[in-house]
């Protein structure tokens, strides 16, 4: 019966159990164990109230059923019921809080177990304990629970100390989680490596992660994918799907969903589409099952990638639905215009009993804000019980896209929170779109304060003076920046060819193909001259001669990574998209420029900049010019 039991065969397990004359309780505890295991919650229960001799392992085995099934309430009263409880009840519940994040709950259960009860924590109890002030990442209570285990004399186990160091990394203190690290010697083990590496990771301390990945003894998949999704959470995407590539070449290893989903992540950052067709293919192929988050991560990936009809379809795909994986699909709607889609989303969720968030909000209102369908977001808006900042700022943005510049500023003055970033962001972009300066100023300067560090908004008023050719605003702009060491970040665009990533800056000439593409873009500039293309000057934020300003726009990093895919393409147009990913926001000159070279070569062109999606075709773009 036990053997039946512990492997998933339930019902033989049953029959076996019904057939014995003479059961003892452990023949009754094997089966409600079995039970719990294989997820028969109701019939657990059932047996479990036939008992009539019941000992402190059978309630414990209930307990630890109903919290690993989510079910706190059935476990809470099974365990105030119990007669008299071990150590192991006590962990039982203690874990159940933790692990379903009820940490203020499991602290709380601790203290009446260190108050009210003789029962001394055994390593479990603390290690549990740790990882709820882990959870918490309070300092101070992290230093008088140490404390405590120091009053007491626990003896500090490799398992502990582990604990140790994920609970100072996450209360922000890498030299001491480091110190615990370097003071177990020999009693470190894979556990603690990979808990120090998670560490530093999570701190965003990659080098160091690193470092001590390249010196660990043996590795598992655990310390890969800890290294890799470090890399892919902090924008790091090429060393993550470089380190999966080593990955595979290591043949004792066996990638898991975990790996896939963090390479897949990587993927959507880069806006590499073959590159995560491949990645998906993969998974396939080695039959690893993607749950509810794999498939949201395929979802983000095909959306950020521009390829919104196979989003769409991995969507269809999947069993079931919650709501990240709407959000994921709506927020994609939304980065292309597509507004009434995003709509239709929305209503489909409710259809389903699946409750929209904040974030499902956010993007259906940044979808009508990109699509102009300011009548169906104010509808919206107004439906929300309790806008955050966040909502306040889509609006912002709708308004200065249709050009309503001082309702947007007065919807500002008038909102209940103090504006962040978002929201002054939204409305310097407004004021640069319709060159309205004085508004404008008044965004930019809230900015300075609120993000002095970040360059976008200082070049954005820039672009505003620029535009009205105010040199001398320009200048003064220039001269802000230095002395407040803000530098202007480097824009890169990129481009994915077989399987690698080539990156552009403005003027590259380092890239193998640099000769080609400059002349391939003269021959294409002057053809594109008959068609009606001007260089825009004002995109360029310094004031020299005319012939110069040319060549400078002319030069931009997205101008040279199309160049570089028409070169590498040829005359080749089966299933031609050409896929751009920019850093940053893409200038007017550059949007209208290729505009027309969609039309003249007879290609759709995505480009991916830091704020949507612009599909140019036939000389035309799915943003309508607003951007």
């Amino acid at each position: 019966m036990d053997m039946y039991a512990k492997h998933g065969f339930i019902c033989s397990a049953r029959q076996v159990f019904d057939e014995m004359f003479d059961r003892k309780i452990a023949d009754w505890n094997s089966m409600i164990s079995g039970y719990w295991k294989w997820g028969y919650q109701n019939e657990a229960s059932c047996l479990f109230e036939l008992m009539r001799d019941r000992n402190v392992i059978s309630w414990t085995a209930m307990v630890s059923g109903y919290c690993k099934s989510g079910d706190l309430e059935n476990a809470r009263r099974v365990f105030r019921e119990m007669p008299e409880k071990s150590v192991v009840s006590w962990n039982a519940m203690l874990s159940g809080y933790v692990q379903n994040g009820f940490i203020e709950e499991g602290l709380s259960l601790f203290e009446e177990m260190m108050d009210v009860t003789d029962i001394k924590p055994d390593e479990t109890t603390w290690v549990t304990v740790i990882s709820s002030c882990a959870a918490k990442g309070d300092p101070e209570l992290a230093k008088s629970l140490v404390s405590l285990i120091d009053s007491r004399k626990i003896n500090l186990n490799s398992f502990i100390k582990t604990a140790l160091i994920d609970m100072y990394a996450k209360c922000g203190s890498l030299e001491t989680a480091r110190k615990i690290f370097d003071d177990m010697g020999c009693q470190r083990n894979l556990v603690s490596w990979n808990a120090m590496i998670s560490a530093y990771t999570k701190n965003a301390d990659l080098a160091s992660a690193r470092e001590l990945f390249n010196e660990m003894p043996e590795k598992d998949v655990v310390s890969w994918n800890s290294l890799i999704s470090g890399y892919a959470q902090n924008g790091q995407s090429l060393m993550a799907i470089e380190l999966f590539k080593e990955m595979l070449k290591t043949e004792k290893l066996k990638v898991d969903e975990v790996t896939m989903v963090s390479v897949i992540s990587a993927c959507g950052h880069l806006g590499a589409l073959e590159l995560g067709k491949w990645v998906i293919s993969f998974c396939r192929e080695h039959r690893i099952r993607l749950s509810i988050s794999g498939y949201n991560s395929m979802i983000s990936m095909y959306s950020r990638c521009g390829s919104i009809e196979e989003a769409k379809k991995a969507f269809q795909e999947m069993p079931k639905r919650d709501v990240v994986s709407y959000n994921s699909l709506i927020a994609g709607f939304a980065s292309h215009g597509n507004g009434i889609k995003a709509f239709e989303l929305i209503l489909q969720m409710k259809e389903e009993g699946i409750e929209p968030d904040g974030i499902t909000f956010m993007a259906v209102l940044t979808a009508c804000s990109h699509a102009g369908l300011s009548k169906e977001a104010w509808e919206l808006f107004k439906s929300i019980r309790n806008p955050a900042v966040d909502h306040y700022a889509c609006m912002v943005d709708l308004l200065g896209r249709i050009g309503e510049l001082d309702e947007a500023k007065k919807l500002v003055d008038e909102m209940p929170m103090k504006p962040h970033a978002g929201v002054y962001g939204a409305l310097l972009n407004a004021c640069r779109l319709h060159k309205r300066v004085e508004i404008g100023e008044v965004a930019a300067y809230e900015l300075f304060e609120l993000e002095p560090e970040n360059s976008g908004n200082y070049v954005l008023l820039s672009n505003i003076y620029a535009s009205m050719g105010r040199w001398e605003d320009v200048e003064k702009i220039r001269e802000l920046m230095k002395k407040k060491g803000v530098a202007k970040t480097t824009g890169w665009s990129w481009v994915e060819y077989e399987g690698n990533i080539h990156r552009f800056i403005a003027g590259d000439r380092g890239h193998k193909y640099s000769e080609e593409i400059y002349k391939l873009l003269k021959e294409l500039g002057k053809k594109m001259r008959g068609m009606g293309y001007v260089a825009d000057k004002s995109c360029v934020l310094r004031d020299v001669e005319e012939e110069e300003k040319e060549e400078m726009v002319g030069t931009h990093s997205e101008k040279l990574a199309i160049g570089f895919a028409l070169v590498v393409s040829g005359d080749n147009t089966t299933n031609g998209v050409i896929r751009v990913v920019k850093n940053l926001r893409v200038c007017g000159d550059c949007h209208r420029f290729i505009k027309i070279l969609s039309k003249l070569v007879e290609r759709e062109i995505v480009v991916r900049d830091n704020n949507r999606f612009h599909c140019f075709k036939d000389g035309e773009c799915s943003c309508k010019d607003f951007w």
